[in-house]
């Protein structure tokens, strides 16, 4: 991500969203999107305590509410608490409210503007790598429930999204990880996409490499999600490696983004050994997966507990049949499938994919 402000136009059925990305995006857009209208500012306290300097400067006379960090609090208890501040605020349907933060202040904020006086205008100002190239593009919004992500949610576009590199610095090796779970995905789904990532495997664990794909990785979504806003079809494939990776996430307590990376390596396995996805591609693309799982912090499931792990697989929002597992995944370069598994078969899938690993 260079100095350049670039804008990517997102023109969903619902509406359209205006994405702005480069160092100087935050400056050129929040003064603008902040006049005029009685605003609320949703971040964590990790986001608070790193940018204290940024909430002076734009939202110094505003209504923040700070959220603590993690995962943990996605829950509905924390989007009553948002939604009463909100209503404390005084907030109008005029009213606009800025997420500033990563996918846990994103999700939950968005469902809350949704859900507000029955919609009102969301920003979202997303601070790490993973918000910036995935979730906080797309208007999917979301608590979990019952320990499953995402049960819980709408889709909701935002008015716009802030992408600024200025947040990138300061995050932590496992964020940068985090969120280059998400970039690799896209070389499961775009041909020059994956060229350049095959290319570049032993600049993976590069933070101005990684931003440098920022742009395009959003381009990418973007196309997708204007062709199919409400994932009734094609953007499923932006869930390449995610049934399995959720699983892991969850069982591990493993970021998204690793788990994702781990959900596209055994995945990916998957398809080779079901002849669903082309020989050469798959395994160069496993190269690429095991390139960015290298890059530090490293650690590895305990694949031993995987049958008992890929039961969270079985609520996963993919899956149309009782029963069956849904996979999205590669199938040639430029191409990608859905694969159903009964859940047994999936099991055994998964250890034949273990093994074929050397995991």
């Amino acid at each position: 991500m260079n100095g350049q402000t670039q804008v990517v136009e997102l023109n969903a059925p619902s509406m359209k969203a205006r994405i702005t990305i480069g160092a100087n995006a935050t400056k050129e857009r929040l003064p603008l999107l902040t006049a005029g209208q009685v605003n609320f500012v949703l971040t964590d306290c990790n986001v608070y305590a790193l940018h204290q300097d940024f909430f002076e400067e734009y939202f110094k006379n505003t209504e923040i509410y700070v959220l603590p960090a993690g995962e943990e609090y996605k829950t509905f208890q924390s989007l009553e608490n948002i939604l009463l501040a909100m209503t404390k605020a005084g907030l109008l349907r005029t009213s606009k409210l800025f997420a500033v933060g990563g996918g846990v202040v994103g999700d939950i904020g968005g469902l809350a503007a949704s859900l507000y006086m029955r919609g009102i205008a969301c920003v979202q100002v997303p601070t790490t790598l993973l918000a910036q190239v995935d979730s906080g593009v797309g208007g999917k919004t979301a608590v979990d429930l019952g320990g499953v992500k995402n049960i819980v949610g709408a889709f909701y576009q935002p008015q716009e999204v802030i992408v600024d590199s200025r947040f990138l610095s300061t995050l932590p090796a496992r964020e940068i990880k985090c969120g280059m779970g998400e970039i690799v995905k896209y070389a499961a789904l775009d041909g020059a996409f994956f060229d350049e990532l095959s290319a570049n495997t032993e600049r993976l664990g590069s933070l101005e490499f990684l931003s440098g794909l920022i742009a395009e990785s959003i381009r990418l979504k973007a196309g997708v999600v204007e062709r199919d806003e409400k994932e009734t079809g094609e953007r499923k494939c932006l869930n390449v490696g995610h049934t399995t990776g959720h699983a892991i996430e969850l069982s591990h307590g493993f970021s998204h983004g690793e788990g994702v990376l781990y959900g596209m390596l055994l995945e990916t396995q998957i398809a080779l050994l079901l002849g669903v996805c082309e020989k050469e591609y798959g395994e160069k693309l496993i190269k690429i997966v095991q390139s960015a799982i290298a890059v530090a912090p490293y650690q590895k499931p305990d694949f031993s507990s995987i049958a008992v792990d890929a039961e969270k697989a079985k609520a996963d929002k993919k899956n149309t049949q009782s029963g069956l597992i849904t996979l999205a995944v590669a199938k040639a370069k430029n191409e990608w499938t859905t694969v159903s598994l009964s859940f047994e078969r999936y099991v055994r899938m998964l250890l034949e994919g273990i093994k074929a690993l050397g995991l």
